[in-house]
């Protein structure tokens, strides 16, 4: 009987031994051995994880292919209650020329036979800036500017950004021979992009775009923003125009 009862105990000790020395590891970054996995990592699908290879396990049916699904076609995310910030992030009502298809591979998307770009120059911004909010939108214009659009454009706008001085890209234009262009064409510039410079409307939303249309504004007139009403009042637009844009 004690015989027995040794065996059991050096077998259990054997095992607890076994079981600790196993969930160690040499990584001190590690977090040992996952005995149940599923008691604390979601077993659900999420967005823009590699299922390809996953646990130790490779699928190379999947693998690099992204998770998170194209949302349905002519579907808005919910932007909150507020009827002013819904109605900016709206989908763009202007399109794409035809043309776009070829020089800046936006396949499949829907395309006018129109200029848009001529268009556009009777579009305003519909991001209303006035007295109060002017200093915060052209503080977060600038900050949108530098991470989107400085490499190349410079962080004064003069076309002179490191991917330019590198002699990656040519013929970044100057903002300061640019002033004739009307708020709508910079933001049609912009989401649909022109020339050399890509579409941007699925890195910044609408909202940013139309906030970077502004601080381009303050770059080509330092004065711009400021208490002046006949500044104020070229940026408002009646609650019909904004829903359109």
């Amino acid at each position: 009987m004690k015989m027995n009862f040794r065996i059991i105990s050096s077998i259990a000790i054997a095992a607890v031994t076994t079981l600790l020395f196993g969930s160690c590891s040499a990584d001190p970054d590690s977090a040992g051995f996952e005995y149940m996995p599923d008691m604390y990592r979601s077993p659900a699908i999420e967005p823009y994880v590699d299922y390809g290879e996953l646990r130790g396990r490779e699928n190379k049916e999947v693998k690099l292919v992204q998770s998170a699904m194209t949302p349905p076609a002519n579907t808005i995310p919910y932007y909150g209650t507020n009827q002013e910030e819904v109605s900016l992030m709206l989908p763009y009502k202007r399109k794409a020329t035809e043309a776009f298809e070829k020089t800046h591979g936006m396949f499949g998307a829907e395309f006018s036979d129109e200029d848009e770009y001529a268009l556009a120059a009777a579009d305003a911004n519909a991001l209303k800036l006035t007295e109060e909010n002017s200093e915060s939108i052209l503080k977060n214009g600038k900050r949108l500017f530098n991470s989107k659009c400085a490499h190349c454009h410079g962080e004064k706008g003069d076309g002179n950004g490191p991917m330019v001085e590198s002699g990656v890209y040519a013929g970044v234009p100057d903002y300061a021979n640019l002033k004739e262009l009307s708020d709508g064409q910079m933001f049609y510039s912009i989401y649909y992009g022109k020339g050399a410079m890509g579409a941007h409307s699925s890195i910044i939303n609408k909202k940013e775009i139309w906030t970077i249309v502004h601080y381009i504004r303050q770059i080509q007139d330092e004065n711009y923003g400021t208490a002046d009403a006949e500044i104020m009042s070229d940026t408002e637009v009646s609650d019909s125009t904004t829903i359109e844009q």
